[in-house]
């Protein structure tokens, strides 16, 4: 039987992705390369790569799509026979029913995941430098110019009566005026680490050192600030090394989109932002990572939700089937583009707002598998 349910849907299953991925192609980037053939003079030869490079990151959107669809057009086909009424007079229950499709959800999740994680960031990478090279664009991977990193930790302030206390604030701020990919050129660092400034460098050029970890500065002049507010030291340099962490080196080289990052690079790039304290951009980051563990579980949610409307005791058309699935999907991301920017403002946190529309989804499958079975 499972066997049986399961070969119902994969040819569905497969229609659904070379559908709606040809549908996302055509909308979300066919027209704009053919656009750019005509009038930017985007070489066939360059949009025809672009278009298979943009192709994974579409098909891995189609899955859950088509898992809606696979377990209509399944189930409604199994009811419209009377072939669920067959196996529930056999004693196979409505939530036995619905396993096979659980158990292919789970597969084609576990497929999404390994998509999103191994192929697309790649191919998305790899489009945009074709992308830019095609129409000469001048895209480094890396900021070129005024680098600003702020460093958040504890700073220790000494109170009136002579104590000494601890608070959490910015300790140390960052700049270069240039960056040419390997060497940061007009470099100046604050220290804040104690109450005030209590240092300030400044040096014609600096490097990282990743022997040492920590960096090199050449050509430069130490400031030593006393808590009055004058210099107590002027030091002259040729060259110094300082323990500063390599995070504006990071931050400066690291210009990909989230869709161009897998979990780990992503969540290095948000440990990078949290520490030069944007938190608007942190959540925004956050957001895009609780997503990237998300977007495979909507083909479990779409399952839940589409073998018992399959199962309803009414004949369904594979037209029918096909516009109920565009319904369900259309109103699925509406949901998950307000929950989304509701995270990303504050209002949610990152992980509610990634997850809540499935959590909703699961329990309205989860309602309605329990009064098909009633």
């Amino acid at each position: 039987m499972d066997r049986y349910v399961i070969s119902e849907m994969v040819l569905p299953f497969l229609f659904g992705v070379v559908a709606f991925t040809s549908l996302a192609m055509a909308i979300g980037s066919l027209f704009e390369l053919v656009r750019l053939v005509a009038e930017s003079g985007l070489s066939i030869s360059r949009a025809l790569q672009i278009f298979v490079l943009r192709a994974p990151s579409m098909v891995v959107l189609t899955f859950p799509m088509s898992m809606l669809l696979a377990t209509l057009l399944a189930y409604s086909r199994l009811s419209g026979d009377s072939e669920t009424v067959a196996m529930r007079g056999a004693g196979v229950s409505v939530y036995r029913l619905v396993a096979p499709a659980i158990v292919l959800s789970l597969v084609v999740t576990a497929m999404t995941f390994a998509f999103n994680e191994v192929i697309v960031p790649v191919t998305n990478r790899q489009a945009t430098h074709v992308f830019n090279i095609a129409l000469k664009r001048d895209t480094p991977q890396f900021e070129r110019e005024n680098i600003l990193y702020q460093e958040f930790g504890p700073i220790t302030t000494r109170e009136p009566d002579g104590t000494l206390t601890t608070r959490q604030g910015l300790t140390r701020q960052f700049y270069a005026r240039r960056f040419d990919g390997r060497e940061m050129q007009g470099i100046v660092v604050l220290d804040f680490s104690t109450d005030g400034i209590s240092q300030i460098l400044l040096a014609q050029s600096g490097e990282w050192q990743a022997e040492q970890n920590m960096w090199l500065f050449t050509q430069g002049t130490n400031y030593i600030v006393s808590p009055d507010g004058t210099y107590s030291n002027i030091l002259t340099f040729s060259r110094q090394a300082l323990p500063i962490s390599r995070d504006p080196l990071d931050l400066a080289q690291e210009s990909r989109r989230p869709e161009e990052m897998n979990i780990q690079e992503l969540s290095n790039f948000i440990r990078i932002v949290r520490n030069s304290g944007d938190l608007q951009q942190v959540r925004r980051l956050e957001v895009q990572l609780h997503l990237k563990y998300a977007i495979p579980f909507v083909c479990l949610t779409f399952a839940m939700v589409g073998s018992p409307l399959g199962m309803r005791p009414t004949r369904t058309s594979s037209s029918i089937g096909l516009g109920l699935s565009v319904l369900i999907i259309f109103a699925y991301y509406v949901f998950s583009f307000i929950t989304q920017a509701l995270g990303q403002t504050g209002v949610l946190g990152p992980a509610i707002a990634a997850w809540l529309p499935n959590f909703v989804g699961m329990g309205i499958g989860g309602f309605l598998i329990y009064r098909a079975g009633q």
